[in-house]
């Protein structure tokens, strides 16, 4: 009969705490459909005809419309050029923070991780960082000839 060593104990007990550890840092599943419930699920996330300063938005132009989705990233603690925008447009904050600010008075809103922000159509405006940065995804309902964007001096 063969003895056990406090050794061999101490060796067998670091592998086996050594791969348990392992096999439990394994987060992936067999189910593709893990992270979803057995439900169909819709969350409005915003819904208005107002941007966020409270001006209500112009009538939808007659032409033809043209949907256009970014992605925006902007580093921490930066400030974008001060702009417009000529077509109506939403926000969605997929990380970090950013403060917008309308240029006439100053007046200013944080919008963070998960929050939506109507956008304001014509009036001059900017965002700021902060610590943070920011990345947004942007809807943008307009039309071929119309820019997304205009610069506001």
């Amino acid at each position: 009969m063969k003895l056990i060593t406090k050794k061999s104990l101490l060796k067998t007990a670091f592998f086996t705490a050594f791969f348990s550890l392992i096999l439990s840092c394994n987060s992936s599943s067999d189910d593709p459909h893990s992270e979803y419930s057995d439900k169909i699920e819709s969350v409005t996330l915003l819904k208005t005809t107002k941007s966020w300063d409270g001006t209500l938005y112009p009538a939808y132009p007659t032409t033809q419309p043209e949907i256009s989705v970014l992605k925006i990233a902007v580093p921490p603690n930066k400030a974008l050029d001060w702009h417009k925008h000529p077509v109506i447009n939403a926000a969605y904050v997929e990380k970090g923070e950013i403060q917008v600010e309308r240029k006439e008075d100053g007046k200013t809103q944080w919008i963070r991780k998960g929050q939506v922000l109507p956008e304001m159509v014509n009036i001059g405006h900017r965002g700021k960082t902060g610590d943070q940065g920011v990345t947004l995804i942007v809807f943008y309902s307009g039309t071929p000839d119309i820019p997304l964007s205009e610069p506001v001096k």
